[in-house]
């Protein structure tokens, strides 16, 4: 049995931490920074600029392109130091265990232009794993070369090459889990969602080439390699979560976007290929993501934003093994899939008040053996967010700083197939019991970028 299948079958009471800690990714990533003081201090442009609500994370077509261009634009009046700083402080409330209060986070971001054509993005966060026992991380990493404003049949283009360590999180359209994270809480997700135990995310090293033409059309075409487990924990990672080893891997990425001023829609597709080994020394199994995603923008005069995202992955898996059952006669399927989908609506007022919801669903084909203990790995769960930030626009106190106070409710209404025992706890064994709503959590948190 692979140590895949065994992270399946540990999904048990024994192991509830593990879960738990799967589940409240969605709940740290909301208080991740996506607009980066950095930025705005090279470029002159306030951060609500590029982005929805001022301190992220929905990227206007104004980011989208600046995104593209490699992070190079600049005002022009001189040398930047292309650095910043995030700190953010943390109340978690879950329906089970205990409230804490902590810093959660302190990230340092390298990001900005080098040279016309050299720019990038790197995130390096200190995490608070409990106990205020803080883990150094190299997170997001975009490292981009760029040869910007050509002319092509008439029309702008943009041509480049980026090296990043999380396919999809280069995404200009900024709608894939990877740019988002805000992929949805898995048992067994796609390898494009880094919620997905043994995710890609941070743990690969890949280089893509790509081409924006016209701001409307983008393509782009890589490979991605998983890092040596030795470097994957210098970097702060476990093993454990190692996403074994990648040969043959392939990743395309084809938008259309239409930007209208008032108005911005996109509709877009995105592959990843590869064959794993998981362990390393194992035999090889092939996974196929194919997916596509859908948004519609509302800026009117920036007082009033509507967006709307959806993304749906589908991913084929061709196992290495058919694991026997604790039963007689009962086998693991050959094949099989699972489907990550998220629907997020936002309303910003003011580009300072909001409000996220998002729709959060992971589903896969019916297998005993290997979803214990009912065979399937679906899960469904929403997220409610509202947050004020204050700073960041061109009215502001400052335009190059910001605040983000934020509070989310994380409810799931289906967890490892089931609504109620989602653990499949013997109700005669004396053990507690977990609903999927037990695995609920309210959080507060307050951010700072400088």
């Amino acid at each position: 049995m692979s140590p895949a299948l065994n992270w399946r079958a540990s999904c048990r009471p024994r192991n509830l931490h593990l879960w738990y800690g799967l589940a409240a990714i969605p709940l740290l990533a909301s208080t991740t920074a996506h607009a980066v003081p950095a930025y705005a201090r090279q470029t002159g442009a306030a951060c609500a600029d590029c982005h929805a609500g001022s301190y992220g994370p929905a990227l206007t077509p104004y980011g989208m392109r600046f995104k593209a261009n490699g992070y190079t634009d600049t005002d022009g009046s001189g040398f930047k130091i292309p650095a910043a700083m995030q700190i953010t402080g943390t109340r978690t409330v879950p329906t089970q265990g205990q409230s804490t209060n902590e810093l959660s986070e302190a990230d340092l971001y390298l990001a900005g232009r080098v040279t016309d054509q050299i720019g990038g993005y790197v995130k390096v966060a200190s995490v608070n794993e409990g106990n205020n026992k803080f883990n150094t991380q190299l997170s997001d990493m975009d490292l981009r070369f760029v040869a910007k404003d050509l002319k092509l049949g008439g029309k702008e283009a943009a041509i480049g090459v980026t090296v990043n360590n999380n396919p999809g999180f280069n995404d200009p359209v900024d709608a894939l889990p990877a740019a988002t994270e805000n992929g949805p809480p898995t048992v067994s997700g796609t390898l494009l969602n880094p919620s997905s135990s043994n995710t890609l995310a941070h743990r690969v090293i890949g280089a893509s080439v790509y081409a924006l033409y016209g701001n409307d059309w983008y393509g782009e075409i890589g490979t991605y390699n998983a890092l040596p487990t030795s470097m994957q924990d210098h970097l702060g990672y476990s093993i454990s979560g190692d996403p074994g080893k990648l040969s043959d891997t392939g990743y395309a990425r084809f938008a259309y976007m239409k930007d209208l001023k008032r108005q911005f829609f996109s509709a877009g597709l995105v592959g990843l290929t590869t064959r794993r080994q998981l362990p390393r020394t194992g035999p090889t199994e092939e996974v196929t993501d194919l997916g596509y995603d859908l948004t519609y923008q509302y800026l009117g005069n920036r007082e009033n934003i509507l967006q709307l995202a959806y993304v749906n992955i589908l991913e084929r898996r061709k196992y290495a093994t058919t694991p026997i059952g604790s039963l007689p006669g009962l086998i693991a399927q050959p094949n099989g899939t699972v489907h990550d989908q998220t629907l997020t609506v936002s309303y910003t007022f003011k580009q300072s008040y909001g409000v996220v919801v998002s729709h959060l669903v992971s589903s896969g084909t019916h297998d005993i053996v290997r979803y214990v203990p009912y065979g399937d790995p679906d899960t469904t769960s929403n997220s409610f967010t509202l947050f004020w930030a204050p700073f960041g626009k061109d009215d502001s106190l400052t335009s190059i700083a910001n605040m983000k106070l934020a509070a989310t409710w994380f409810r799931f209404t289906r967890y490892n197939g089931s609504v109620t025992n989602v653990f499949g706890v013997d109700p005669e064994s004396g053990a507690v019991i977990t609903d999927a709503r037990d695995l609920d959590a309210f959080l507060l948190s307050a951010s700072v970028a400088f």
